[in-house]
């Protein structure tokens, strides 16, 4: 039984728009009984994320991410808190059973993140995406009642994949005599478009293997996966740039998009054909 809770608070949903515009778009095309527990997971996401970017002090952003490892232990406890993510992931939690060890694999791995170092290889980045962007996938399929392997093989190769921020593996840079300051100042020089094309096709990669399950995936699954329509959607604005990140049609929405989550949310398809 879902105890009475307030409506989610207005102003940290319009925050998280705009912050995770497209997380935002794929959690309201969730089935409505679960939009407000997928609306809550995302905008929990979003905190944990801003933390690093948000803080000028490393001892700062420890705090938060104190903070919020208490607020999960007490959701669990069922103790209903007063913060207004925090009071809507309570709600989530009693409706849907959420896994805690998802809740808090995610702030360990944006606790670490704090430290600032650079990813040494691939697999150091793909380990990062796993812990966040998977496990945040994994709670999504709980809200959706989703218990299936090859669901949660293709959560694991999209949360590989990423989002539109770039990372940089120093084993590619070093590779392509490309470094973190050619990244910082902007450069469009060959080498640095040889860095993203490593990381472009390795994301490629992951969203092929994440499609090869989409015959044994539930329909049910899917709204979780519509993430892969915005993945895709930028891999190919990357590649018509030529691989240049900094290309000024990479720094815009795409104003279709909306509409390419809608059709394919409609056609239960969560991947371009």
């Amino acid at each position: 039984q879902v105890k009475s809770t307030p409506a989610p608070n207005q102003e940290g949903l319009a925050q998280f728009s705009i912050r995770d515009y497209e997380g935002f778009l794929c959690a309201l095309l969730f089935p409505e009984a679960v939009r407000r527990s997928a609306l809550a997971l995302r905008a929990f996401n979003v905190e944990l994320a801003q933390i690093k970017d948000s803080v000028s002090q490393k001892t700062i952003g420890l705090m938060r991410m104190q903070f919020w490892k208490s607020a999960v232990e007490n959701i669990y406890r069922d103790n209903h808190p007063a913060q207004p993510i925090s009071a809507e992931l309570w709600r989530a939690v009693r409706k849907h059973t959420l896994t805690r060890r998802w809740m808090l694999r995610i702030i360990s791995e944006r606790e670490k993140d704090l430290e600032d170092k650079a990813y040494r290889n691939l697999q150091e980045l793909e380990d990062y995406g796993e812990n966040t962007q998977s496990s945040l996938l994994y709670l999504l399929l709980e809200t959706l009642g989703v218990k299936n392997v090859h669901a949660d093989h293709a959560a694991s190769h999209i949360g590989k994949a990423r989002r539109r921020k770039v990372y940089l593996p120093m084993d590619i840079c070093m590779l392509h005599g490309a470094s973190q300051e050619d990244f910082i100042r902007g450069s469009r020089d060959q080498n640095v478009r040889d860095v993203i094309y490593d990381i472009a096709s390795q994301a490629h990669v992951h969203l092929q293997h994440a499609r090869s399950f989409s015959e044994n995936v539930p329909h049910a699954a899917m709204p979780a996966f519509l993430q892969t329509v915005v993945l895709e959607d930028y891999l190919q604005r990357v590649r018509k740039a030529d691989f240049d990140v900094f290309h000024p049609s990479l720094q815009k929405r795409n104003p279709v998009l909306p509409l390419q989550l809608y059709l394919r949310s409609w056609r239960k398809i969560y991947s371009f054909v």
